[in-house]
C-alpha cells in the first residue's frame, strides 16, 4: 500500500480516496470476491457557557474507516480509527477472516453496477465557519444574556451551546465507484428555567444550517428560549379527554419519522411494521403528500449518494395519501423481491407539502384542543402502531389558547392518527432531513386527571 499521513485533513479528499482504493485492491488480493469501505475524517469546535462562565470548551478531530468483504455471499466487516498502512491491512485481514466463518446470505453483496452514481452533483454541502473559541464564547453569552434579560422570571439557564462540525467522507467499491464529499454542520442553542412562586419551567430553542450566515441571530434564539418558558407558567393539569391534536413543527417529524421506520425495508422484510405490505394503499388523507428530494444545495439532509454508492434521486414516497414505495437499501431490497431506493444510511429531504394555513390559522381550525410544543418517552410501537407519550403544551378552546398544561400523556394508534391528519401548517421546519410544517390531528386520547 502506499505510504500516507495516519491523520488527513479534512481538506485533503484524494489522500482519502487513495486509501479506500488501496485497501480494495488488497481486500481483491486476498481472495475477497468483493469489497467495499468508507473512511471519514472531522474536526469540531463546541461551546457551552452557563450563567456567563464558561462551562465546556471542546475539541474535536476524529477519523474512521470501516471495510466490508465478500467472499460469495458470505461476510465480514471490521473497522479502525489508525489510517496507518498497517492498521488498514490488519483490518482488512480481520474482515476476511470474519467472512471465511459466517454463514451464506442469498441477499449479501453490493449494489447492481447500474445503479451506482456514476457522475453525482456539487450540492454545496461544505460551508466552513472559520470562528476561534473566543467568538464562539462570546456568541453563546450574547444568547444566554439575552434570554436572562427577557423576564424577571426567567431566573436560571442550562446554558447556551454553539457548535460547528465539518467533515469528509469517501466511499468506495469494488463495482467501480469512488467518491466522496466534504460537509458542514452548525448550530446554536439555549435553555433557561422561568419559575413563579413555586413553580418552575424549562424550554429552549435552536438554530442549525451547514452554512453558518443561515442561522439564526444570536440574540434571536435566547430571546425564544427565554418567551417559550415563560409562556409555560401556570401550567395546568386537565381531566382526561378526547380532542384534537397539534404537533408544532419540530415535533411533527418525530411522528414522521415513525411513519419512515414503518415503510424501511428492514421493518417491512422482518414482518414488524403497523404498516406491513401498505405500498399501494391509502396510508395518509387523499391531501397528503410526501416528496424526496436528495439534491437540495445545502440543505441538511441532502446527499448525492447514499452509504453504497447509489445514485440518490427524486421520487415521491407518498401522492394523494397512497403510499407508493418503501425506503430501501441493497439488501432489504433482495429480501423483498425489489430494487434499492438508494436510501442506506437513510432519507434525505422529506418533504411535506404543506398547506394555506398558518400555526394560528391551525389553532383557529383547530378550535378545541391540545398543541402538543414537548413530549417525553418512548411509547411507541412499530409493530402494532400504539402510541403513548407524555406532553405537555398549551390548551385551546374556541380556536384561542387557554393555559399551558403538563402531566399529560397522549396517545392512539399510529395508523389512525396518520389517517387522522386533517390539515399541515405552512410552518415548516428546516432544521432536519424531514421537513414538516404543524400537523393537526383530529382526535387523539389525552389522559390527565
Amino acid at each position: 500500500m502506499n505510504t500516507v499521513p495516519a491523520t488527513i485533513s479534512v481538506d485533503d479528499q484524494p489522500a482519502l480516496e487513495a486509501v479506500i482504493a488501496d485497501l480494495l485492491k488488497l481486500a481483491r488480493a486476498k481472495g475477497a470476491s468483493d469489497a467495499e469501505a468508507g473512511a471519514s475524517t472531522q474536526t469540531g469546535l463546541g461551546v457551552t457557557v452557563r450563567l456567563g462562565e464558561i462551562e465546556t470548551l471542546e475539541y474535536q478531530r476524529d477519523r474512521g474507516l470501516g471495510v466490508t468483504v465478500y467472499f460469495g455471499q458470505r461476510k465480514g466487516s471490521a473497522s479502525t480509527s489508525d489510517l496507518t498502512p498497517a492498521a488498514i491491512a490488519d483490518t482488512v485481514d480481520k474482515a476476511c477472516s470474519i467472512a471465511r466463518f459466517t454463514a451464506e446470505d442469498d441477499c449479501a453483496g453490493l449494489p447492481e453496477e447500474r445503479v451506482i452514481a456514476r457522475h453525482y452533483p456539487d450540492l454545496d454541502l461544505s460551508h466552513p465557519w472559520a470562528i476561534g473559541p473566543e467568538q464562539a464564547i462570546e456568541l453563546a453569552r450574547r444568547c444566554e444574556a439575552t434570554a436572562l434579560a427577557v423576564d424577571k422570571r426567567v431566573t436560571n439557564s442550562e446554558g447556551a451551546m454553539l457548535s460547528t462540525h465539518r467533515g469528509l467522507r469517501v466511499y468506495g467499491n469494488t463495482r467501480g465507484f469512488l467518491g466522496g464529499y466534504p460537509s458542514t454542520s452548525h448550530s446554536l442553542s439555549c435553555a433557561v428555567l422561568a419559575s413563579e412562586n413555586d413553580e418552575m419551567q424549562r424550554d429552549y430553542w435552536y438554530t442549525a444550517a451547514r452554512d453558518a450566515r443561515l442561522l439564526e441571530e444570536a440574540e434571536a434564539v435566547g430571546r425564544k428560549s427565554a418567551v417559550r418558558a415563560v409562556e409555560r407558567l401556570g401550567s395546568r393539569k386537565i381531566a382526561t379527554t378526547r380532542a384534537p391534536v397539534l404537533y408544532v413543527p419540530e415535533l411533527a417529524r418525530g411522528l414522521l419519522r415513525s411513519f419512515v421506520g414503518a415503510v424501511s425495508g428492514a421493518s417491512q422484510y422482518r414482518k414488524s411494521s403497523f404498516l406491513l405490505d401498505a405500498v399501494g394503499h391509502m396510508v395518509f388523507p387523499a391531501f397528503f403528500n410526501i416528496a424526496e428530494r436528495p439534491h437540495i444545495p445545502g440543505a441538511l439532509g441532502s446527499s448525492p449518494f447514499d452509504s453504497e454508492g447509489v445514485m440518490t434521486r427524486d421520487r415521491d414516497l407518498v401522492a394523494g395519501g397512497v403510499l407508493k414505495g418503501y425506503v430501501l437499501d441493497t439488501y432489504a431490497a433482495r429480501k423483498l423481491g425489489l430494487e434499492t431506493t438508494g436510501n442506506a444510511g437513510g432519507v434525505h429531504n422529506l418533504l411535506i407539502e404543506p398547506g394555506a394555513n398558518d400555526y394560528n390559522a391551525l389553532v383557529r381550525l383547530m378550535d378545541r384542543g391540545l398543541i402538543v410544543t414537548e413530549l417525553m418517552g418512548q411509547g411507541i410501537n412499530l409493530v402494532t402502531g400504539d402510541y403513548s407519550r407524555g406532553a405537555a403544551g398549551f390548551w385551546v378552546e374556541s380556536g384561542r389558547i387557554q393555559f399551558p398544561v403538563h402531566e399529560v400523556t397522549i396517545a392512539g394508534n399510529l395508523k389512525d392518527m396518520l389517517r387522522g391528519i386533517v390539515a399541515v401548517g405552512n410552518d415548516v421546519d428546516l432544521r432536519g432531513a424531514i421537513r414538516s410544517g404543524s400537523l393537526l390531528i383530529d382526535a387523539m386520547t389525552i389522559a390527565g386527571e
